[in-house]
């Protein structure tokens, strides 16, 4: 069974966003890049269910700039047997969830994959929206925030358990399936010197949206991107009294 992953090369979650000077996006120029740790996670777990026997190959695939060919080979380093690059030269104002979806769709109408897995949300933009897109797209049944993943390869089924406001709901889906990834589901491996350094003769296949038949159209203008106000200082207070006065007559929230 072919497992297929959806990996995204992002700014590093340690490093502190800056908003570009004209105000139209934020600074990625001489910034530390990585993978997205939710793309990290849906790409352990699916090497996990290869070395647990129950999957044959682990294909890591990323819709993106050149340099997301060293996001792939960060993939390749962690266990995945091949990778694919979708290239994007940078266009307009950006892929957004549905181009991605439509490329992902087109990707696994070509490899064939039984399993689609995804990180629940990319830490740029925090859309949330990629995987529940691609699923319907395909028209594939979905588990969306995934705590645990259990497969049985007999019934060709999966257990998905997901994260809700009220608890764990628990799902069966039929494969083929797409399953997003929460941070509960487990903890990426590392990358060793000896993977990284087989990872480098794993093979990248790079396609393009011909290649796939894929049209980019975006339906979203960005107007501005401005950093948040920044927080006032906090005060202690003396009594109760006090803290009830400011709520009341300052924050007018009471």
């Amino acid at each position: 069974m072919k497992i297929m992953v959806a990996i995204k090369r992002v700014v590093d979650y340690a490093v502190k966003i800056r908003v570009k000077p004209d105000k139209t996006g934020v600074e990625t120029n001489n910034v530390k890049m990585s993978m997205n740790p939710f793309c990290e996670i849906a790409l352990e777990e699916a090497i996990r269910i290869k070395e647990s026997g129950l999957a044959t190959e682990v294909v890591a695939v990323s819709v993106g700039l050149a340099q997301c060919v060293d996001t792939i080979r960060t993939g390749l380093a962690m266990g995945a047997d091949r990778g694919i690059h979708v290239e994007w030269k940078g266009e307009g104002l950006g892929l957004g969830p549905l181009n991605v979806a439509k490329v992902l769709r087109a990707l696994v109408e070509m490899e064939e994959p039984r399993l689609l897995i995804l990180g629940k949300q990319a830490i740029d933009d925090d859309c949330n929206q990629t995987g529940q897109m691609v699923a319907g797209l395909l028209n594939w049944p979905q588990g969306t925030f995934a705590s645990k993943v259990v497969l049985d390869k007999e019934k060709q089924t999966v257990m998905v358990d997901r994260e809700v406001d009220g608890g764990l709901e628990t799902l069966c889906l039929d494969l083929p399936a797409v399953i997003t990834t929460d941070l509960r589901l487990n903890q990426p491996r590392y990358a060793t010197l000896p993977n990284i350094m087989k990872a480098k003769s794993k093979p990248i296949k790079k396609v393009t949206f011909e290649d796939l038949k894929v049209k980019v159209k975006s339906d979203i203008e960005v107007i501005q991107v401005t950093e948040p106000p920044k927080r006032k200082a906090g005060v202690i207070l003396s009594s109760v009294d006090e803290l009830i006065n400011k709520l009341k007559n300052e924050a007018r929230v009471i």
